[in-house]
C-alpha cells in the first residue's frame, strides 16, 4: 500500500500517527509511506527522525472569535487544499489518514476531492473542529473512545482505539526499571506532566516530599527540562529522599512504563492510550488549558469504569496526592480492581485495529490511479 499520513501540532496528533506507521512497516516493509505537515509543527522535527518522508504545507487554526484572521485562514486553507492535491496526484496513495491538528484539514479534504479513500483517527472523548469538519468527507472515523461517537455520522464510526497502545505492549518493564537505577523489588510510581512538565503537578509533589521520604515504595519524578533546576534545587532543600528520582525527561518511556505501579499524570489521550494498554492504575491530573476541557472528559472516562482517581488542578496538593498515592499502593485490592479497570479499557492492538480499517477501506473503494 501508498499511504498518506497527516496530523500535527501537538504530540498527542503526531505520536499515534507514527505508532500506526512503525507497525504498517513491520507488517508491510514494502509499504510507502508520506507524511505531510507543516514546517512550525512539532511533526518537522519528529517525523524526519522515523526516517519517512516528509512534505509541508502551511496552515493555521480558527480563532474561535470573529478575527480578520480568520480570512487569511481561509485562504490558507485553499491554497492548502491546492498543494495538497498536488502531492496526492504525485504520489498516488491508495488510502489517506488524518490523526488530527489543523494541518490534516486540506490533506484529506483533498483526498475526498480526488475520490481517494480517507479515514480520520480521533484520540479525544470529545472530537477537535477538524476531525469534526472532516467527518463529512471521509469513508471511516475511527476513535478511542467510546464516548466521541455520538459526534460523528453512525455509519462511520470504528472503534479502534490509539496506535500509540501498541508501542508500550511488549515492552520490558524490567529493562525500563534498569535504566533508571530503581530497586527491582519495590513498588514504583511514576509522576509525569507531559514533555513540558506541569508546574502544578511539581508544586504538589514538592509539597509531598517529606512524606513520601517514609514510603516503602518508590517515586519516579519527570520534571520536564523546563522545571528541572528549580526542583532539583528544592528536593536538595528537603534532603534528598532517598526513594525519588528525579529525571528531566524519560527517553525510553515505553520500557519504563511496563515497569510502573501506578502513575500520576495529565489526562492526555497518548497518555491513556499506554496507561490502559497496560493496566496501570492512575492518578490524573486534566489540564485546565485544553479545547473544550477534553482532558477531564478523558479522565472521567477512566473514572467511571473504575481505573483511575481524578482530582482537578484547582484541587490539587501534596497530602491529597499522597492519601490517594497511599490507598491504591498499600491496599492490593483496590489496586487489582483498578488495575483489571483499566486493563479492559486498553487496545493493546490498537495500531493492528486501524491499520485492517485501512486495507478494507483501500480494497474497497476505486482509487483514482
Amino acid at each position: 500500500m501508498k499511504i498518506v499520513l497527516s496530523g500535527g501540532g501537538t504530540g498527542g496528533h503526531i505520536y499515534p500517527a507514527l505508532a500506526l506507521a512503525k507497525e504498517i512497516k513491520k507488517i508491510h516493509p514494502e509499504s510507502e509511506l508520506l507524511y505531510i505537515g507543516t514546517e512550525k509543527g512539532l511533526e518537522s522535527k519528529l517525523v524526519p527522525r522515523e526516517n519517512i518522508p516528509f512534505e509541508s504545507i502551511q496552515i493555521t487554526g480558527f480563532k474561535r472569535s470573529l478575527s480578520v484572521e480568520n480570512i487569511k485562514t481561509v485562504l490558507r486553507f485553499l491554497k492548502g487544499v491546492s498543494k495538497s492535491k498536488k502531492l496526492l496526484k504525485e504520489f498516488k496513495p491508495d488510502i489517506v489518514i488524518g490523526t488530527g491538528g489543523y494541518v490534516c484539514g486540506p490533506v484529506v479534504y483533498a483526498a475526498s476531492k480526488l475520490n481517494i479513500p480517507a479515514i480520520v483517527h480521533e484520540q479525544n472523548s470529545i472530537p477537535g473542529l477538524t476531525n469534526k469538519f472532516l467527518s463529512k468527507y471521509v469513508q471511516k472515523v475511527a476513535i478511542c473512545f467510546e464516548e466521541a461517537a455520538g459526534y460523528f455520522p453512525k455509519e462511520k464510526v470504528v472503534y479502534t482505539g490509539n496506535p500509540r497502545a501498541q508501542e508500550v505492549k511488549d515492552k520490558d518493564g524490567k529493562r525500563g526499571k534498569e535504566s533508571l537505577h530503581l530497586d527491582p523489588a519495590k513498588k514504583t510510581v511514576l509522576i509525569v506532566g507531559g514533555s513540558r512538565g506541569a508546574r502544578p503537578i511539581n508544586e504538589a509533589f514538592l509539597e509531598a516530599l517529606d512524606l513520601v521520604g517514609e514510603r516503602n515504595y518508590q517515586f519516579v519524578y519527570v520534571t520536564g527540562e523546563v522545571h528541572y533546576d528549580h526542583v532539583l534545587e528544592q528536593v536538595k532543600k528537603h534532603g534528598n529522599p532517598k526513594n525519588v528520582t528525579i529525571v528531566p525527561f524519560i527517553h525510553n518511556m515505553p520500557e519504563v512504563l511496563a515497569g510502573m505501579d501506578l502513575v500520576v499524570a495529565r489526562a492526555g489521550a497518548t497518555t491513556i492510550a499506554e496507561i490502559t494498554a497496560l493496566g496501570i492504575p492512575s492518578i490524573l491530573i486534566p489540564s485546565p488549558y485544553v479545547t473544550n476541557n477534553h482532558q477531564e472528559k478523558n479522565a472521567r472516562a477512566l473514572e467511571s469504569k473504575g481505573a483511575a482517581v481524578v482530582i482537578l488542578e484547582k484541587d490539587m496538593n501534596g497530602s491529597l496526592l499522597v492519601q490517594h498515592i497511599d490507598r491504591i499502593l498499600t491496599d492490593e485490592k483496590e489496586w487489582s480492581k483498578m488495575h483489571k479497570a483499566s486493563k479492559q479499557l486498553g487496545m493493546p492492538d490498537a495500531a493492528n485495529r486501524l491499520y485492517e480499517v485501512m486495507k478494507d477501506l483501500s480494497k474497497s473503494t476505486a482509487t483514482f490511479k
